[in-house]
């Protein structure tokens, strides 16, 4: 019994959530079937400053420094109690084991790719699922690299101010390693309140997990910024490329700041320019500020608002929830919500 409770000691599993909630407006909002204008929206957005979830995350102490890890996570549309952001699965935004030690992180199993974490970390607005680079992301490429499956990952220790990151997806198709073959990669430097990150993506698609919104997209991606936070400012800029074979080449440049006026209170900003890099007709500017009081450490409300200009065949929506993509011209958005974290 004794050795038992010594053993038990030394594990930890928590549960953990966020239930993201809140009511949308847009100006404008796109007919899938004819591309054009079907009107203004008020509705129910799940998600509208992050994703709603539910997880999973333990450690065993194993002794030495070394540790055994897991996260099982799922996404939650708060609308209807199924899922949202989530790969269309159960456990579709994480699921993953691995081993932690002073050498570094190893992960296996469904993660997010160190290319997506690159671009979270960059976005002025903390990747807030309104009028962010979040939107860009998914309006480029859908859900692909979010949540990368049969995923094998390194993470390094922090070294002199320098991490780096590589993660191998194995596509799992017999005869072929190369299909569904995903690379991805990243390297950053932190210095006080220096960041610069720099991350590739190389995917094959063909993956064998099958979802409602497609994480297979065939893309090559590059991310380089750069982020220097003095006081309660914190200033971001970086430039991302989404290349996808006979569909798309495009630049987004992403420029912002966040401000901690109080620490209950949040103010943030952010533009992108999106530009077609095969054909300059086709461009976009992304622009949105946002607010959030806590209430307390785990309940929160906000505000946001953000305006979209699209040119040509560019279609950059406003939300990633109920707004992925907007028809041509100027379309504005208004969503204010509730979020709780337990």
């Amino acid at each position: 019994m004794a050795l038992g409770n010594s053993a038990y000691a030394q594990s930890s599993v928590t549960l953990y959530g966020v239930l993201d909630a809140s009511i949308m407006y847009t100006s404008k909002s796109l007919d899938p079937v004819t591309g054009q204008n079907a009107g203004k929206t008020i509705a129910f957005a799940d998600a509208g400053r992050a994703a709603s979830r539910i997880g999973m995350q333990g450690s065993e102490d194993l002794g030495g420094g070394l540790r055994a890890l897991f996260t099982l996570e799922s996404g939650i549309d708060t609308g209807t109690g199924g899922f949202n952001i989530s790969n269309g699965n159960f456990f579709g935004r994480q699921a993953w084991v691995g081993l932690d030690s002073p050498y570094g992180t190893t992960k296996l199993g469904l993660q997010y790719s160190p290319f997506v974490l690159a671009a979270i970390s960059l976005d002025p607005r903390g990747a807030s699922l309104f009028g962010t680079s979040a939107v860009n992301y998914v309006d480029n490429v859908l859900g692909t690299g979010l949540f990368t499956p049969n995923a094998v990952s390194y993470t390094s220790p922090r070294i002199a101010g320098l991490q780096g990151r590589a993660l191998l997806g194995l596509g799992n198709v017999a005869g072929s390693f190369n299909s569904g073959r995903i690379y991805s990669g990243s390297v950053d430097y932190q210095n006080g309140g220096l960041l610069i990150d720099a991350a590739i993506y190389d995917g094959n698609g063909g993956s064998s997990i099958i979802t409602p919104v497609p994480t297979t997209v065939e893309f090559e991606g590059r991310l380089i910024g750069a982020a220097y936070r003095f006081g309660p400012v914190t200033v971001k800029a970086s430039f991302i490329n989404f290349k996808v074979a006979g569909s798309l080449n495009n630049n987004v440049y992403i420029g912002g700041l966040e401000f901690y006026p109080t620490p209950a209170v949040t103010l943030d900003a952010g533009v992108q320019y999106t530009r077609d890099c095969d054909d300059s007709a086709n461009h976009s500017i992304l622009t949105s500020a946002g607010a959030e009081y806590a209430l307390s450490k785990r309940t929160s409300l906000y505000a946001q608002v953000a305006l979209v200009n699209n040119h040509g065949a560019m279609k950059t929506g406003l939300a990633v929830s109920g707004a992925t993509f907007e028809p041509a011209g100027t379309a504005i958005g208004a969503d204010v919500g509730i979020r709780h974290q337990f």
